[in-house]
């Protein structure tokens, strides 16, 4: 039977093609696309950053940007980064939504073409009847069979450019979800980077504390001694255990941040948190910062920042969408038509005899829905210009962002290195008060002012080495590095 059929909407097609041919021509020609058409946004962005700019500010190559985090030249943070590209959840979640945005766009684009549908039914009727004998007074009714079995088809010419809109918007929405990845890229990168120098911190502080504390027990036995000899009284040996006793309450602490720092570090690799336990546990040294960082001038920022490269691609289908609501306002043509065979009884079903078509063009046209149509084109400008102040605040913010970052990492610098002056001095300043209080020249009040100095600067130290590292991650993030077209794409094709 389908091989009949087959045949015969052959011979149909053969005598009326040039229908279908008129209607492509038509349907191509048809160039009119009503809306506006989108331009890109020119925001004012300034010459040149207000902040102070490090050394070596020309524009870095987008290589150094995609893997910025190998200026600290470690090795286990440069793995970290590579294993959450491939199992970060977040990631992989942007990537699905770009498979999303590819389909949704593949359905818009559907509507360009011609749709066909084949049918095929059997019914058994019966419909009421009069009786043949009138004395008889019975009615009888008419039972009847119907074999049924056919194409339909239907295609609306995009004479208005309503569909291509739609299919416009489409594209830009699937690029927006392509940024959208990049930008969950961008802030991952930094993340493992940024909790994992403050692991590499608490490390330290650790060991610090617990050389403090070391260095304090000493002073605390040596305090005993003279007591013991009856040199001091029994107040220099309770400050100097009150020291020990507040310096040992403070490692728990720090070792209860270093290990959750490793539990965040595991699920942004999308693993249990226990799970790099054995590997992050011993301590290692804080990623050193370079001295200098590129840059760049504002406007690279425009060409950077996924989430600005999104805000423009919001743009663009916010705009497509308003072409699509006005061509709301215009007729829609169609070419449908129908054809197959239809008989009364089975044995006949199959013959050209019983053979049916149906073919022709159709207009639409909705002269009056009581504002619907230009309402909702109210609607649309009204969200293209929400993503308009949008992509403005986005610019705006990324402005801020580096600026922020430029004077962050600048000035914590500069007081880094007052930090490594104090260090030096106050662990002079310990080992004279310990000869001098030895020496009976000073009290051990000045032995107990030294160590608490000498701990606490030790402890600012880090978190300052901390700081100048995470301001310059700071940084690269704000300049939009930690991808590229290579790892962007990495399980997402690019869009088309």
């Amino acid at each position: 039977m389908v091989s009949a059929l087959s045949s015969w909407v052959g011979k149909l097609l053969d005598g009326h093609g040039w229908l279908l041919a008129a209607g492509l021509c038509l349907s191509m020609l048809s160039g009119c696309m009503v809306g506006p058409n989108y331009q890109p946004p020119q925001p004012d962005v300034p010459a040149h950053w207000a902040g102070p700019e490090p050394a070596a500010a020309e524009a870095p190559p987008d290589v150094d940007l995609a893997r910025w985090w190998t200026v600290f030249e470690d090795v286990i943070l440069s793995s970290l980064e590579d294993r959450a590209v491939r199992s970060n959840l977040n990631l992989m979640q942007a990537e699905a939504r770009i498979r999303q945005a590819r389909a949704a766009r593949g359905i818009a684009a559907s509507g360009l073409g011609p749709t066909v549908d084949a049918t095929g039914a059997i019914q058994r009727s019966r419909s009421p009847g009069r009786s043949s004998n009138w004395q008889d007074g019975v009615t009888r009714g008419l039972v009847s069979n119907t074999y049924d079995a056919g194409f339909d088809a239907g295609w609306e010419l995009d004479i208005f450019g309503g569909i291509r809109r739609s299919i416009e918007a489409a594209d830009a929405d699937l690029l927006a979800s392509v940024e959208s990845r990049r930008d969950v890229l961008v802030t991952l990168m930094a993340e493992v980077a940024r909790n994992y120098i403050e692991l590499r911190a608490f490390q330290q502080r650790i060991e610090i504390a617990r050389e403090n504390l070391a260095l304090q027990q000493h002073t605390a036995r040596l305090t005993r001694q003279r007591f013991e000899g009856g040199f001091v009284g029994g107040l220099d040996v309770a400050n100097a255990n009150a020291q020990v006793a507040t310096t040992a309450s403070q490692i728990p602490l720090l070792e209860t941040a270093a290990r959750q720092s490793i539990y965040a570090l595991s699920i942004l690799l999308g693993q249990e948190p226990s799970a790099l336990v054995p590997e992050l546990s011993p301590a290692s040294a804080i990623p050193a910062a370079p001295p200098a960082a590129p840059t760049g001038v504002p406007s690279d920022l425009l060409r950077r920042r996924p989430d600005i490269r999104r805000a423009e691609a919001e743009i663009h289908a916010a705009t497509a969408r308003i072409g699509v609501a006005t061509a709301d306002l215009f007729p829609t043509f169609s070419i449908t038509g129908s054809a197959g065979l239809r008989a009364g009884d089975f044995s006949s079903w199959l013959t050209w005899a019983q053979r049916f078509w149906s073919f022709g063009p159709s207009a639409n046209w909705r002269l009056f829905d009581t504002g619907r149509t230009q309402s909702n084109i109210e609607l649309q400008e009204a969200l293209q210009e929400q993503t308009l102040i949008a992509y403005r605040q986005t610019v705006l913010t990324a402005l801020q962002e580096v600026e922020n970052a430029l004077i962050a990492s600048t000035n914590e610098q500069e007081r880094r290195e007052s930090l490594v002056r104090a260090v030096a001095a106050n662990r002079k300043a310990v080992s004279l008060a310990k000869i001098l209080y030895i020496e009976g020249q000073t009290d051990f009040l000045s032995v107990l002012d030294a160590q608490r100095s000498l701990f606490l600067t030790e402890e600012t130290l880090v978190l300052s080495t901390s700081a100048v590292s995470t301001d310059l991650v700071a940084l690269y993030k704000a300049m939009g590095g930690g991808w590229n077209a290579d790892m962007a794409e990495a399980g997402a094709p690019a869009a088309k």
